[in-house]
């Protein structure tokens, strides 16, 4: 009762929407502009020995350790009608999905597990009979341990053929369905994290030719060419790719400072969006050149749009010593890790920093069409569900990809991480979902969260201010901490 009196303070007091970032509602957003959320298979669907699945790299790495396990996640995988049905009472334009590959083909490549084959297709037409548009991952980070023990998985270029076959069997079989596919989620993070740093320390601005790297960008364009060659002309989808996308601005004042702001901008952002989405730039189209040797014209003329995902932003700083993979100076290693908003704190509310990207992305880029795909703030899941600062977050946010399309940026789509509590492997006290998940319940419940009535009303066109939700905030409970 206290959530649904919370809510008719906040959007019924207004009868406006203003031009400020304050107050704002759905229908200031342009027409066709999608809002949707997100899961991801392994910290969603459980069921991990279920009909013919075998483990990927992160029931590895998950069962290496003592902790919690995503044996049985949110049970997704036998609630997806609930869960669904759950969508559509928000009011859900899209719902992004991902495909474990250990789920479909067990092995990585051969023979299709049929049952896993029944259970997305089930999924998709579920969400299709509710009018939500399903956006699918193809590699959402779980790959099948049965790839990375014959050849060590991303490092081998085996991959590329690997990843492109099943790729071409989810086109095959979903396509007619499915019109919004991005490839990889985020290579920039999962390279440098998988392969070269170590997961602990993946968020330091460290470049490497690392084969990992090389060998994702060569998958998504190979990828990507299937998809137009094959699939385009008959399903008219399109394909994109991730972007794990901090803003940065300087740690000082500094010159030394502002030119690692404006170096840190142009690896971290500069040379993913360049090479991995193939921008069209200066009249021509551009690629690594480890692709153009290895692809050659076989390489897509451009991927159709790019996904971000963004959180926070970052202070960066100069640094007069060389970093390697596997050789840190520890007490540098030290004060980088601390200027991260990680390991389960809550992440600042800048969203001004989300519009610096989209704008960089504008400005540079040739205002390539863009989709968010995840943004949300982590809080304490033993915390109340009353998820005020979740709200703030979410409300700022959505505030700023307002500005972004106001201000010319070609954003087609936000999607909020994540639609319920799942499995967080890095720390699993610390969750992003507008739904509560007991996790101690067999029966896996699900509660909605101040966050989910939130934004259910946003979705149903109500007006919301900030400022309003601020001054209750202040004036009551302060609802779910961070810390």
């Amino acid at each position: 009762m206290e959530q649904i009196l919370f809510l008719i303070f906040i959007f019924l007091s207004f009868a406006f929407s203003g031009r400020c970032s304050d107050v704002y509602s759905r229908n200031d957003f342009p027409k066709g502009f999608v809002f949707g959320s997100a899961v991801s298979a392994f910290q969603w669907e459980g069921a991990v020995d279920e009909d013919g699945r075998i483990p990927s790299i992160w029931d590895t790495y998950v069962h290496s350790s003592d902790g919690p396990t995503e044996d049985i996640a949110c049970d997704g995988y036998h609630k997806y009608k609930e869960d669904v049905r759950l969508m559509y009472s928000m009011r859900l334009d899209a719902f992004l999905l991902s495909i474990s590959w250990p789920r479909l083909i067990p092995s990585g490549r051969g023979p299709v597990n049929p049952k896993g084959l029944r259970f997305y297709k089930n999924f998709i037409d579920e969400l299709i009979r509710y009018g939500i548009e399903p956006h699918v991952t193809l590699y959402h980070n779980d790959l099948p341990q049965a790839l990375e023990d014959e050849y060590g998985g991303w490092i081998d270029q085996k991959i590329i053929n690997d990843f492109t076959a099943f790729a071409d069997v989810c086109f095959r079989e979903f396509g007619s369905k499915v019109k919004s596919w991005w490839t990889i989620n985020e290579p920039n993070m999962l390279a440098w994290g998988g392969y070269d740093l170590g997961c602990v320390i993946y968020f330091l601005f460290y470049i490497s030719d690392s084969s990992a790297y090389n060998n994702m960008l060569l998958a998504h364009a190979s990828t990507t060419r299937l998809y137009k060659q094959m699939y385009k002309d008959k399903q008219h989808g399109s394909v994109g790719i991730t972007l794990f996308a901090y803003w940065m601005v300087p740690f000082t004042s500094s010159e030394e400072d502002k030119i690692a702001t404006q170096r840190a901008k142009a690896f971290y952002l500069a040379w993913f969006v360049e090479h991995n989405s193939s921008i069209k730039k200066h009249g021509r189209y551009n690629y690594p050149d480890v692709m153009k040797r290895t692809v050659g014209e076989r390489l897509p003329s451009s991927s159709d749009f790019l996904g971000l995902i963004h959180y926070t932003t970052l202070y960066t700083a100069h640094l007069s010593s060389s970093i390697h993979a596997g050789h840190f100076d520890s007490d540098m290693n030290a004060s980088l890790l601390r200027m991260l908003f990680f390991h389960g704190m809550c992440f600042d509310v800048l969203p001004w920093g989300f519009e610096g990207v989209l704008k960089y992305i504008k400005q540079n880029y040739g205002n390539l069409p863009v989709y968010n795909l995840e943004n949300g703030q982590p809080t304490n899941q033993h915390s109340s569900i009353n998820d005020l600062g979740r709200v703030e977050y979410l409300h700022a946010y959505i505030a700023a990809v307002l500005n972004s399309v106001r201000s010319g940026s070609d954003i087609r789509g936000y999607f909020q991480w994540s639609f319920m509590d799942m499995f967080e492997f890095i720390n699993p006290n610390y969750t992003y979902g507008l739904y509560y998940v007991n996790f101690s319940d067999p029966k896996r419940e699900r509660s909605p969260k101040t966050s989910a009535l939130w934004y259910s009303a946003l979705l149903k066109g109500k007006t919301v201010s900030l400022q309003k939700l601020k001054n209750r905030s202040m004036s009551s409970s302060p609802g779910v901490s961070c810390q």
